[in-house]
């Protein structure tokens, strides 16, 4: 049953701007630094002589949590308003499928339309590196640690905001609440690392990554699991 919603989800989609949002993210990270690196190249090449890539990929963390935010803000709710547009809750509730399949299915999309973002990223990252010739001695394996285990560290906020969304038909909440988490989360690596809004940062920085990894997969699957429940015995409009 999951699977056929998941597949009725991946056709409601099509040409509602959903696709171009998710390479519009990847996208305006690398052409920030290619301008960075770009506008700065003599001063960065002589202060991170012999490491740029990882002077490259230090510059991206910066950005990453803030960018992930607003992007799980943004997928979670257009994503969710592709109902509420339509008042088509009631139709799609009432076929033969379970309200917890139907919300596991939007769940499960916006983890693939964020990973493949994450993968524009890792990509645009190599691309980038070679363009300003950095060497081939690509670091892939720290290039994907900073494209996916931030995005693993965020999956409380990817539940939590997809069962706000999915369950308000008034957007302003969850996009509010989304926006406020992203700037937050620029200021609060100043609390404690784990404040939920650092995991992202410490999930790829930091001696005990996985702790705050395994922290935000754990987490975001008992997020999950409660929006479902509710979500099965909720009247949505």
């Amino acid at each position: 049953m999951m699977l056929k919603a998941f597949s009725s989800d991946l056709l409601k989609i099509r040409g509602k701007g959903l696709w171009f949002l998710i390479a519009l993210g990847p996208i305006g990270l690398v052409a920030m630094q290619a301008l960075n690196f770009g506008l700065r190249y003599d001063y960065l090449s002589q202060r991170h002589a012999g490491r740029m890539w990882e002077a490259l990929l230090g510059n991206m963390l910066m950005f990453v949590p803030i960018a992930l935010y607003l992007g799980v803000t943004l997928v979670s709710s257009l994503l969710a308003n592709v109902e509420h547009s339509t008042n088509a809750w009631k139709q799609l509730l009432a076929l033969p499928i379970s309200r917890g399949a139907v919300f596991c299915a939007k769940f499960a999309l916006c983890v693939l339309l964020l990973a493949v973002s994450c993968c524009l990223l890792a990509i645009g990252t190599v691309v980038l590196g070679l363009s300003l010739k950095f060497g081939m001695d690509i670091p892939f394996m720290a290039i994907l640690k900073l494209s996916f285990l931030p995005f693993i560290a965020a999956l409380p906020a990817l539940a939590l905001l997809l069962w706000l969304s999915l369950t308000v038909k008034n957007q302003a909440l969850p996009v509010t609440f989304g926006i406020m988490s992203a700037i937050v989360s620029v200021y609060s690596v100043n609390l404690s690392e784990w404040f939920p809004l650092n995991w992202p940062l410490f999930g790829y920085t930091g001696p005990r990554q996985e702790l705050f990894v395994g922290a935000g997969f754990l987490c975001g699957a008992v997020i999950l699991l409660f929006g479902a429940v509710h979500f099965n015995k909720k009247d949505v409009n």
